[in-house]
């Protein structure tokens, strides 16, 4: 696809939002001269934020507060938002009339002519994904990430030089449109696999179908790095048709891969094993990121980065906002922010990366997923809990009871709706020596407008405590 071939079209936009994808959407098609048609359910009051930062842009339609049946199917594309389904009655309208349906993820591999190098996974796409930028950085490879946090997708595609790799965090939605489309990235990444989204999906397999699209249209000249741990994803071999490099926190004795043995990470180039670093090097707390370094050297290898580049790269890297982010430390007590858990085992993992006695704030909105494993480690490590308020938090209290419903520590359990209250209730909880950690383990909406503003919030109150 050529950008030229945009201009006069008719193009239907399916969601403003307030998290910047949307806007930099419509700066795109208003700059290469589409005639604009913005749809949100949300009313005009809510999206004003947005709203003020395209104001400048002359020519639009907004509809807002509905979508209309004919914004989509009097149109010649319409541009779906990544968390709507396929099966939106309104995007069926627009498929069963035979108007394309795209989003930010497919128009982008359509114009896009740079190598890609494309992360998904359940847990650690972002690490991985500004890891292997970084890594990349120091290779001289000129990397540039797109589709990372709230990062805009489209208005990347404009600063793109000719010699330049593209570094795209894929999450299962934007697959989704890349499978119909019959695009993969030349190298895949994935890093695991658990049951998530299962508000959104009706069943995990879904949800792993459009994982798989990453590397389904891939070719035998493309790379695929593969979390081999992961119980899922090592049974997916038969799949690939591209070059596989494996890796894993244990010995891998033949082929491609980034392996750990007696506290060392190696890469092994299908000839030799080659020495990265020691695992007492790394800087970044939590064991679940010793995978996301090892994906990350097994894709550096992948676009060429030489070891001392890796290397150079991992040992200079300190962790990222919203993951297990040291934010400050009162009378005695240090406060981290791990809002980034969206889901039960990413809470888990956040809890195991301290030895220190834990008074965490967790819960919120539900996402279908299994609540037991948090239920568990709740009950086994921590302290004490502050929950915010959600169906998400009914279910890790009654999960927890159910462990021992003779504790006494249930009764202590506090639910409030305001991160301001959690905050100083964790407070007054802990005492020195102690770890005050948000990681809720489930979704943010309903009291806060996204996760990173959930941790935003989080780092103001903790501020406000001095």
């Amino acid at each position: 696809m050529k950008l030229e071939e945009l201009k006069g079209k008719k193009v239907t936009i399916m969601g403003l939002g307030l998290h910047g994808g949307g806007i930099g959407t419509v700066r795109f098609f208003h700059g290469a001269g589409a005639r604009i048609t913005v749809t949100d359910i949300k009313p005009k009051e809510d999206l004003q934020p947005s709203l003020e930062k395209i104001k400048d842009l002359k020519n639009i339609t907004y509809i807002l507060g509905q979508h209309r049946p004919e914004d989509f199917t009097n149109t010649d594309m319409v541009i779906k938002t990544p968390a709507a389904p396929w099966s939106n009655k309104y995007i069926k309208l627009a498929l069963e009339k035979n108007i394309p349906v795209e989003i930010d993820s497919s128009l982008f591999f359509k114009f896009c002519r740079n190598s890609i190098v494309g992360v998904t996974g359940t847990k650690g796409k972002t690490t991985v994904s500004v890891l292997i930028y970084e890594i990349l950085k120091n290779a001289g490879k000129n990397p540039i990430k797109t589709g990372i946090g709230q990062i805009s997708v489209l208005d990347k595609l404009k600063e793109i030089k000719a010699d330049e790799v593209v570094i795209f965090e894929l999450s299962s939605w934007r697959l989704s449109a890349l499978g119909r489309y019959k695009l993969s990235p030349r190298v895949a990444v994935l890093t695991n696999i658990y049951p998530d989204h299962l508000n959104y999906y009706k069943n995990t397999e879904a949800y792993i179908n459009d994982k798989k699209h990453i590397y389904l249209n891939q070719t035998a000249q493309d790379y695929c790095v593969i979390n081999w741990d992961d119980e899922i994803l090592n049974k997916l071999e038969p799949e690939i048709k591209s070059q596989i490099i494996k890796y894993s926190k244990n010995r891998i004795s033949r082929g491609r891969s980034v392996f750990v043995d007696q506290g060392v990470i190696y890469l092994n180039n299908g000839i030799d094993e080659k020495k990265v670093l020691e695992i007492k090097e790394i800087k970044i707390r939590g064991g679940h990121n010793l995978g996301n370094i090892l994906a990350a050297i097994g894709a550096g290898y992948a676009m060429g980065a030489g070891l001392e580049d890796i290397r150079r790269a991992i040992l200079a890297f300190k962790g990222l906002p919203h993951r297990l982010e040291f934010v400050s430390e009162f009378g005695g007590v240090k406060y981290y922010n791990d809002t980034a858990a969206t889901m039960p085992e990413s809470a888990v993992f956040g809890i195991n990366s301290f030895e220190e006695p834990i008074i965490l704030i967790c819960g919120g909105a539900d996402k279908n997923l299994d609540i037991a494993p948090l239920a568990r480690a709740i009950h086994e490590k921590v302290k004490g809990v502050v929950f915010f308020k959600g169906v998400a938090t009914d279910k890790i209290i009654v999960e927890t009871k159910k462990i021992d419903p003779d504790s006494e520590n249930y009764k202590k359990f506090t639910v409030v709706e305001t991160m301001e209250k959690a905050v100083e209730l964790a407070k007054v909880a802990a005492e020195a020596g102690d770890v005050v950690l948000l990681s809720p383990g489930a979704a943010s909406f309903g009291l806060f407008t996204n996760e990173f503003d959930r941790g935003n919030k989080f780092k103001e109150a903790v501020k406000n405590l001095s």
